[in-house]
């Protein structure tokens, strides 16, 4: 007898505590729930950046008097090795327009054959962009069209201050030096503005007038007097990946 009550109070103690039991469970799966889906959130799966700047970014180059853009070109590079780290993940899209300034980027009053939004000022158009890093390379054409450098300064910082404000993440980057001494002169105190603008904004810099001039002939890496040859191009796209894949590392582990 003293048996069977022990036994009843056991199973009625057990019936007792399942439901208790059955809600921590709930509670526990439902946490496990809500971790995946902040993971998830946390590394996107697909990374987005765009490349914006003159004929140099588009990848012109110059053969027997021809000059045209090239598949070969520095962005096209940048993607290859980003991938090639990543995966197809990763995608990089280049906008850029032959003949154009940060200004015109700024104000929208660029080429439009580069694209539907092209023809938007870049607050808007970076509004539209799903593109979480944007490169942005100017300079040549600022000399060639006279600016002065404190108007390069003044549009590459409404550039990045914009870029930042909705949420990218910008990286500058200096133009590569041109083989006519009195031009590249010129170039140097426009480039001198960009790294100017990388200190005082805190974003990244890939200083490609530093790195190419540093090249024994760098000269003859070129196509003309602005435009690389392929070859450049390819060197080119390695500093871009030194600085840009850091960026993207962390993008894809949710530590930016």
């Amino acid at each position: 007898m003293r048996n069977t009550a022990w036994s009843a109070a056991t199973t009625l103690l057990a019936l007792l505590a399942a439901p208790h039991a059955a809600g921590a469970g709930a509670v526990n799966q439902a946490a496990q729930t809500a971790h995946a889906k902040q993971a998830a959130t946390a590394s996107p799966r697909e990374i987005a950046i765009e490349a914006y700047g003159d004929s140099t970014t588009l990848g012109i180059s110059c053969s027997e008097g021809h000059c045209g853009p090239q598949a070969q070109n520095a962005v096209a590079y940048l993607q290859d090795e980003l991938q090639m780290h990543h995966g197809r993940r990763v995608h990089v899209v280049n906008y850029g327009v032959g003949g154009t300034t940060a200004s015109q980027l700024r104000d929208g009053t660029g080429n439009r054959r580069a694209g539907p939004t092209a023809g938007l000022p870049w607050r808007a158009r970076l509004a539209a962009s799903s593109a979480q890093i944007v490169l942005i390379n100017y300079g040549i054409n600022e000399v060639m069209q006279n600016q002065t450098p404190e108007q390069f300064y003044a549009a590459q910082t409404a550039l990045v201050e914009t870029a930042r404000a909705l949420g990218k993440e910008p990286v500058l980057e200096t133009s590569n030096p041109m083989p006519d001494n009195r031009l590249n002169a010129r170039l140097a105190t426009m480039v001198a503005m960009t790294r100017r603008v990388a200190v005082e904004q805190g974003v990244p810099l890939v200083d490609q007038f530093a790195y190419i001039s540093s090249l024994p002939d760098w000269k003859t890496l070129m196509s003309d007097g602005a435009h690389p040859k392929p070859g450049l191009y390819r060197l080119k796209a390695e500093q871009d990946f030194q600085v840009v894949e850091p960026l993207v590392r962390r993008l894809l582990d949710g530590t930016l």
